[in-house]
C-alpha cells in the first residue's frame, strides 16, 4: 500500500504535490534519541567556523567614526587622517581579526573618505551605492557557479550602516535624505548623532523627534529592531524608541571617582561615554553587537540581498512563473533565453548583413560616381589639349607664314641691293671712260 502511494506521489506534477496538505504527523517518543542535542551541535559548528561582520560608516570627515568604531570594539584599529580636499568620495575597507573568549569575529569597516565634502554634493551617494552592489553581485557570482565554496567565501555584504547626522539641533541636511533614501533597500541604517554632548538634552530630544519625523515624511525606511523574539521584544521596542541614538566615542580614560573610565573632559566637566545618563553608547552597542547581530546578518540576505538577486536574475531573463502562472523550471527558463537570444542574434546577423550590402552598394555608387567624374574631367582634358594643340599649330602656321614673307622680302632686299652695285659700278665705268676722253 505504502509503495503504491509513493509511486502516485512520484507521478504527480510539482504543482500538485505543493497543493497537498502535509502528510507529516506528531508522534511522542518513548525514549531518548538525542537529537535534543542539535542546538549545541550547532552552536560548536557557529564557534569553530568563526562569524564574519562588515560594518559601512557614512558620515562628514571629523564627524568621529573612526573614533566611535574604536570604542564600540575596545580596540584601537588602523585610522588615517582624511583630507577635507578630496575630488571625490572614496571607500576604504579595512578587515580585522578578532576574538573574544573562544568566539572569533572577522569584522571589516567600510568607512566613507570625503563625504560631503565636495561643493557639488549631487553624486556624493554614488561611491556607497556602487560599492554595496559590488559586494552583492560578488556574492551572486559566488552562488552562480557550479562548483561553489560559500563555507569558506568571505562574505563582504554590508550587514549594518551607521549613519552619522551632524548634531545641528535643526535638521537633515538633504545630502543625508537623499543618500539614506538610495540606500535603505540595500542595507540595514541606523543612524545616529554624532558628538551627541555638542548640544542640551532638551535640544537633543527635539532633534531626535524633528529627525525620524522627516524620515517618515520621505519614506525613509530606517533598521528596526526585530519583535519577533519574546526574548528581545521589550527592549527592541523601548530601543526602537530612542532612535536615533545620541553617542559619544572616546578611548581616552579619565578618572572620576575611584575608578578610570572612557570619557570625554572639558573645562565644565566629564562626559562619560558608558555612562546611559550622558549618551546612548552602551545602548547602541547593546543593540548593534549583543542582541541584534545575528538578526543584522539575517535581514542583509534574507531582504536586501534577495532583492537584489530577484531584480538581478529578472534582468537575465530568469522567471519561478509563466504568464498563465504555471511553474518554469530552469531548464526551460534556459531554453527559451537560448532561442530568444539566437532569434536576437540571427535578428542582429540580418541587419548587420542588410547594412552590409546598403554599405557595399553605397560604395559602388560612389565609386560610379568617382568613374563618371574622372571621365568627365578626362574627357575636359582631352578637350584642353585638343584646343590647346589647335592653338599651337595655328601659331607655328602663322610663324611659318611669317618666316617666308620674311624670306621673301629678305630675297627681294638682296635683289635690289644687287641690282643697285651693278647699277653703280657701271656708272663709274662710263664716268672713267669718259674722263680718259
Amino acid at each position: 500500500m505504502n509503495q503504491r502511494k509513493h509511486i502516485f506521489v512520484g507521478a504527480m506534477s510539482s504543482s500538485d504535490v505543493a497543493r497537498q496538505p502535509d502528510p507529516s504527523r506528531s508522534l511522542s517518543l518513548s525514549g531518548h534519541v538525542g537529537f535534543d542535542s542539535l542546538p549545541d551541535q550547532l552552536v560548536n559548528k557557529s564557534t569553530c567556523q568563526g562569524f564574519c561582520f562588515n560594518i559601512l560608516c557614512i558620515g562628514e570627515t571629523g564627524i568621529g567614526k573612526s573614533t566611535l568604531m574604536d570604542t564600540l570594539f575596545n580596540t584601537n584599529f588602523e585610522n588615517f587622517e582624511a583630507s577635507h580636499f578630496e575630488p571625490q568620495v572614496k571607500l576604504r575597507a579595512q578587515t580585522y581579526d578578532l576574538q573574544e573568549s573562544n568566539v572569533r569575529l572577522r569584522l571589516t569597516v567600510v568607512n566613507t573618505v570625503g563625504f560631503g565634502d565636495q561643493m557639488n554634493k549631487q553624486e556624493s551617494y554614488q561611491p556607497v551605492v556602487d560599492y554595496i552592489d559590488r559586494q552583492f553581485e560578488s556574492y551572486l557570482q559566488e552562488e552562480l557557479k557550479i562548483k561553489r565554496s560559500l563555507h569558506s567565501y568571505h562574505d563582504s555584504r554590508v550587514h549594518a550602516c551607521l549613519y552619522f547626522i551632524s548634531p545641528t539641533g535643526h535638521s537633515l541636511k538633504s545630502l543625508d535624505l537623499v543618500t539614506m533614501k538610495k540606500l535603505d533597500s540595500k542595507v540595514n541604517i541606523i543612524p545616529v548623532i554624532a558628538k551627541a554632548d555638542t548640544i542640551s538634552k532638551s535640544e537633543l530630544h527635539k532633534f531626535k523627534i524633528k529627525i525620524m519625523s522627516e524620515l517618515v515624511s520621505n519614506g525613509v525606511q530606517i533598521y528596526q529592531f526585530p519583535l519577533d523574539d519574546e526574548t528581545v521584544a521589550q527592549v527592541n521596542t523601548a530601543m526602537n524608541g530612542l532612535l536615533p541614538f545620541a553617542v559619544v566615542g572616546s578611548t581616552e580614560e579619565v578618572s572620576v571617582g575611584n575608578k578610570m573610565v572612557k570619557a570625554r573632559q572639558y573645562p565644565w566637566g566629564v562626559v562619560q561615554v558608558e555612562n546611559e545618563t550622558h549618551c546612548d553608547f552602551v545602548k547602541l552597542r547593546e543593540m548593534l553587537i549583543c542582541v541584534n547581530m545575528e538578526d543584522l546578518r539575517e535581514q542583509t540576505h534574507t531582504a536586501h540581498y534577495e532583492l537584489y538577486r530577484r531584480c538581478k536574475l529578472e534582468e537575465m531573463g530568469f522567471k519561478d512563473t509563466d504568464p498563465e502562472s504555471k511553474p518554469v523550471s530552469l531548464q526551460e527558463t534556459y531554453e527559451a533565453k537560448r532561442q530568444e537570444f539566437l532569434l536576437e542574434l540571427q535578428k542582429r546577423e540580418e541587419e548587420m548583413r542588410q547594412m552590409f550590402v546598403q554599405r557595399v552598394k553605397e560604395k559602388e555608387s560612389e565609386l560610379k560616381d568617382s568613374e563618371r567624374e574622372l571621365q568627365n574631367r578626362f574627357e575636359q582634358l582631352k578637350r584642353l589639349h585638343a584646343d590647346e594643340k589647335a592653338a599651337l599649330e595655328e601659331k607655328r602656321r602663322l610663324l611659318e607664314d611669317d618666316q617666308s614673307s620674311f624670306g621673301k622680302r629678305r630675297a627681294a632686299a638682296q635683289l635690289l641691293a644687287a641690282q643697285n652695285l651693278t647699277s653703280n659700278g657701271k656708272k663709274d665705268k662710263d664716268r672713267k671712260n669718259s674722263g680718259f676722253m
